[in-house]
């Protein structure tokens, strides 16, 4: 399709996080850190995960797709921010403003699912041990994956066809570091109406659909560990889903602050949603490697194997 078509305005003004020249320094080396560090970390769980056997289980499985999940959120707006805080010309196309919203919403919509196939793998493993092989079959658990990855796809495709109909001939200027449909709408001069209500049905199902989900596993499985009687029963059923609880409550608490707030370029908003879409991918191969001994043990073997 021509975007050309349907826009006045070829493209926007990304205001970044500063307009400080030295603080934008100091900022191009901080998310250059952090990006590097995403990607390896990331690539390092995804490496271990297939090369040791002992990883080869659902939750693992489960485990490899978010790492891919997070090189591919942090790689849709990270290059961009990068490339905007050493120059002095910070545009984005309209064409290149709706690509990296689509991705936004297939990788923000992919890892959601994730996160709750994730909680319902445990919940099968926690409170059905013993049918835990039956439940969590091989063909349940690639399907929920690849159901997973459609869902993200078919959000994105729906929100993204109804944002190349809208109109742009409002001010070009977008108060972020990077194309967030929430912008897009207040700059568009034509019907939006139906892209709210797009937009509506994807909060509710990826939002707060998949939470519910979450929610109600996570019910149910503290319920059961609290009825073992044992304390260090109770202690090892905990930590095998702690790591899990960790990465839900770092992206399910700083997406909803930053989607509660108003899109205006505060400060808050903006440390929010480099939280959501920065920092907590870095923090995932972190989370699952620190705190679970299988995958340290995993990379363990891994480096005596390779070095």
């Amino acid at each position: 399709m021509d975007f050309r078509n349907y826009s006045t305005i070829t493209e926007f003004i990304l205001l970044g996080l500063s307009a400080d020249p030295h603080i934008q320094a100091a900022l191009f080396v901080l998310f250059l850190g952090i990006y590097l560090l995403t990607i390896m970390g990331n690539l390092m769980l995804l490496l271990v995960i297939r090369a040791d056997f002992h990883l080869h289980t659902p939750m693992y499985f489960f485990l490899s797709h978010l790492s891919f999940v997070d090189i591919c959120f942090s790689s849709v707006t990270v290059p961009k921010m990068l490339e905007n805080l050493l120059s002095q010309k910070k545009t984005i196309s309209v064409e290149g403003c709706l690509t990296q919203v689509f991705f936004v919403f297939v990788a923000a919509g992919t890892e959601a699912c994730l996160l709750s196939v994730m909680a319902y793998d445990r919940y099968a493993a926690i409170c059905h041990p013993l049918l835990y092989g039956q439940i969590m079959s091989k063909q349940l658990y690639v399907q929920l994956v690849w159901g997973s990855w459609g869902l993200g796809f078919l959000d994105a495709f729906i929100n993204i066809f109804l944002a190349m109909k809208m109109v742009f001939c409002k001010a070009q200027i977008i108060p972020h570091y990077s194309c967030e449909m929430p912008s897009l709408l207040s700059l568009s001069c034509s019907d939006i109406s139906r892209n709210l209500i797009a937009l509506l049905c994807s909060t509710l199902l990826h939002g707060l659909g998949t939470f519910l989900l979450i929610f109600l596993s996570y019910v149910r499985i503290i319920a059961t560990i609290l009825s073992i009687s044992s304390t260090s029963g109770r202690s090892k059923a905990f930590s095998t889903c702690s790591s899990h609880l960790t990465a839900v409550t770092l992206y399910y608490g700083s997406g909803l602050f930053r989607n509660l707030m108003p899109n205006s370029g505060s400060p808050l908003e903006l440390i929010f949603s480099v939280q959501y879409t920065v920092v907590t991918p870095m923090l995932n191969p972190l989370i699952y490697s620190l705190k679970n001994k299988e995958v340290k043990a995993a990379l363990m073997r891994t480096l005596e194997k390779y070095l």
